[in-house]
C-alpha cells in the first residue's frame, strides 16, 4: 500500500506540519559532534532567526545568501529563510572568493550566512548591499554595515524569544509564511559545464513536485537516519538529504567533510542510514577499491563460472557491500552524472538495492526516477515523473538519440536577471532544453547518451559520445579518470593515473606510458572502429569538476 500523500497546499507548510508532528524527535546533528538538534530545537532556532529578520527589516522576497559545508546550522538558516518568506541563495563553498562576491551582489542578497573560514577570504567592501554577515558556526556576528544594529539584535535574541513566548515554545507556535507556491523560494547558482553560473529561480511548486514524488517513491519513515554528504548548495543533495528528509521526521547527520571513500565509509558505518543519496563517482571508487581486487583473484574468477556457486558468491558480495555502507540501506540512489555501466551491471547482478535518477538544477532537480529498484530498467535513468513530460528531439526517439526536452511542475521559473539565457534554454513551444542527448522507451524510461555539446562528429559523420568511451577506459588498470577529446581529426584520451594503485603494486612511474599503451590496445578492442583512440596522454592533475562531479569539459578542448 502506498503511503498517503502530503495534504499541505504549499511547500513551506510541509515544515510547519513536520516540526509540529515530530517535535520531540531528533532532527539533525553534525558528524563528530555530540550536539543533537531535536525538531523542537530546530523550530526554536528558526523562530529566533525570524525575530532577527524582523528587527533587521528583512522583507518577504528579500534574498539571503548562505555559504559553507553541510552542517546543522546551514540547514536551520536555509529553512528559517524560506519559512519567513525570503529567498535563499545557496552558494557552493568551493567557489572562489571573486565568484562568491559576484553571486552575492548579482542575487541582490541583503544578508549573508557564512562559515568563519570562508569569510576570512571574502571582501566585505565588495558586497556593500548586505546588512551583515552571520557565522554558521554559532550564529554570532561577523560583520555589519555601518548604521545597522545586527549585533545588538543577535545578543538579545534569547531575551526577546523568551518575552515573545513567556509560557514556553510549543508546536502551536509554529506558523510560517502563507506565500503561494508560485513564488521564488530558492535562487540556485550552479557552475555547470559551459562557463559561468546562472541563477536558477526555483519556486515552491518546483520543490513541492520533488517532495511529493519522493514521499511516494523513496518513502523515508519517521525515525530513519540519513547521512548528508553531497553539497547542500546543490539541488540534488538539498532536495533529498535535507528538504525531503525534514518533512518525514528523519534524523540527518551532516558530514561536513569531503566524502573521500575512507572518510565516507567510516561515517556510513557509524550512522547506518536507511537510504543513501550519492553521485556515481563515489560508488565507482568503492567498486574499484573494494570489488575489482577480489574479482581479479583467480579462484574467484573461476568460481563465478560455476552455476549455483556464482549465486552464493554474488550474495556474499552484496552482504559485504551493504555491511560497508552501515548494514541498513534499503535503497541507494545514484544521480547527478552518468553512471559507469560496468559498475551498474555488477550492482544489479548481485541484486544490490540501487536505482538511478536523472535531473538538473533547472528542475529542482528530478525529471526521472524509479523508486522500486526491482523495477529499474538497467542503463536507464528511471521513468519520467508523473508531474513531468519528456520528449526527444529526434525523428526516432526510441532508437536515435536527440536532445532531451522537458516541461512540467518541476521546471524552473527562469534565470534571475537573465532573460536572454532564459529564452535560449526554452524552445518556442515552451519545453526546457536539457542539453543532454538520449532516447526513451515505450514505458517512458530515459536512456542518456551524452551531452549535446560534447558529442564528437566522426570522419564518416558518426556521432561519437566521449562519455561512453571514458566509462570503459576508467575501468582499466591504473586509470583514475579520463577525458576523450578530438584534435586534428584524431581521438585523444587524457588520463589522470591512479597513483595509489601504481604505488601499491610497485609499478614505476616511468612505466606508466607503456601501461597506457596496453590500455589503449585493450580499449580499442572494446569500441567501434570509429571510436578508437589514437593516443593516450598522461595528465598531471585531477580534472576540474562541477558540484555534480562532472568534468568541466570546456576547459580542456584546446589541449
Amino acid at each position: 500500500m502506498k503511503p498517503k500523500k502530503f495534504v499541505e497546499k504549499t511547500f513551506i507548510k510541509l515544515y510547519e506540519r513536520s516540526f509540529g508532528e515530530n517535535f520531540d524527535l531528533p532532527a539533525m546533528t553534525d558528524y563528530g559532534s555530540d550536539k543533537i538538534f531535536m525538531y523542537s530545537d530546530v523550530a526554536k532556532e528558526i523562530a529566533k532567526l525570524h525575530i532577527l529578520f524582523e528587527e533587521c527589516r528583512i522583507n518577504k522576497g528579500d534574498k539571503i545568501s548562505i555559504i559553507g559545508k553541510n552542517s546543522s546550522r546551514w540547514a536551520i538558516a536555509h529553512i528559517a529563510t524560506v519559512s519567513y518568506g525570503a529567498v535563499i541563495v545557496p552558494i557552493l563553498h568551493d567557489f572562489n572568493s571573486n565568484d562568491i562576491n559576484h553571486i552575492v551582489n548579482h542575487s541582490d542578497s541583503v544578508l549573508l550566512f557564512v562559515t568563519d573560514k570562508i569569510w576570512d577570504h571574502l571582501n566585505e567592501d565588495g558586497m556593500p548591499q548586505i546588512k551583515g554577515a552571520i557565522s554558521l558556526t554559532d550564529f554570532r556576528l561577523l560583520h555589519q554595515r555601518i548604521g545597522e544594529n545586527l549585533n545588538d539584535s543577535l545578543l538579545s535574541l534569547d531575551e526577546k524569544f523568551a518575552k515573545k513566548y513567556p509560557e514556553g515554545f510549543y508546536p502551536i507556535h509554529i506558523k510560517y509564511s502563507d506565500q503561494p507556491d508560485d513564488d521564488i523560494v530558492v535562487l540556485n547558482y550552479t557552475s555547470g559545464t559551459t562557463g559561468f553560473s546562472k541563477g536558477v529561480m526555483i519556486t515552491g511548486s518546483n520543490l513541492s513536485g520533488n517532495m511529493e514524488y519522493a514521499h511516494v517513491a523513496i518513502r523515508l519513515k519517521k525515525g530513519d537516519r540519513m547521512l548528508s554528504f553531497l553539497p547542500l548548495a546543490h539541488t540534488y543533495g538539498a532536495a533529498f538529504d535535507f528538504l525531503y528528509a525534514l518533512t518525514e521526521g528523519v534524523f540527518t547527520t551532516y558530514l561536513g567533510k569531503t566524502p573521500a571513500p575512507k572518510i565516507l565509509l567510516k561515517a556510513l558505518e557509524e550512522v547506518k542510514p536507511e537510504v543513501i543519496i550519492s553521485v556515481p563517482l563515489i560508488f565507482e571508487k568503492i567498486y574499484k577499491k573494494m570489488i575489482i581486487p577480489i574479482l581479479n583473484k583467480k579462484a574467484i574468477s573461476l568460481a563465478l563460472n560455476v552455476p549455483l556457486l556464482d549465486t552464493r558468491i554474488y550474495a556474499q558480495f552484496k552482504k559485504r557491500l551493504l555491511s560497508a555502507l552501515g548494514g541498513k540501506a534499503r535503497l541507494v540512489i545514484i544521480g547527478g552524472a552518468p553512471f559507469n555501466s560496468e559498475v551498474e551491471d555488477f550492482l544489479l547482478k548481485i541484486k544490490f538495492p540501487v536505482s538511478v535518477g536523472y535531473g538538473m538544477t533547472e528542475c529542482a532537480p528530478l525529471i526521472s526516477f524509479t523508486g522500486e529498484y526491482s523495477e529499474f530498467v538497467p542503463h536507464s535513468c528511471g521513468k519520467v515523473l508523473n508531474c513531468m513530460d519528456v520528449r526527444i528531439d529526434s525523428e526516432n526517439p526510441y532508437n536515435i538519440a536527440g536532445e532531451i526536452q522537458t516541461k512540467g511542475q518541476n521546471v524552473m521559473a527562469g534565470y534571475y536577471k537573465n532573460q536572454s539565457a532564459t529564452d535560449a534554454v526554452f524552445t518556442d513551444d515552451g519545453w526546457l532544453r536539457t542539453g543532454d542527448l538520449g532516447t526513451i522507451d515505450k514505458d517512458n524510461n530515459i536512456f542518456i547518451r551524452g551531452r549535446s555539446k560534447s558529442v564528437i562528429l566522426g570522419a564518416s559523420g558518426q556521432n561519437i559520445y566521449p562519455e561512453e568511451i571514458e566509462a570503459k577506459l576508467n575501468n582499466l588498470p591504473f586509470v583514475m579518470e579520463s577525458l576523450v577529446i578530438e584534435k586534428n581529426n584524431r581521438l585523444i584520451a587524457l588520463v589522470y593515473p591512479d597513483y595509489d594503485a601504481v604505488d601499491q603494486t610497485g609499478v614505476s612511474h616511468e612505466d606508466l606510458p607503456l601501461l597506457m599503451e596496453e590500455n589503449k590496445a585493450t580499449l580499442n578492442k572494446m569500441v567501434a572502429s570509429y571510436e578508437k583512440i589514437a593516443e593516450i596522454q598522461l595528465y598531471p592533475n585531477e580534472f576540474e569538476k562541477t558540484p555534480k562531479k562532472s568534468i568541466k569539459r570546456y576547459l580542456y578542448g584546446n589541449i
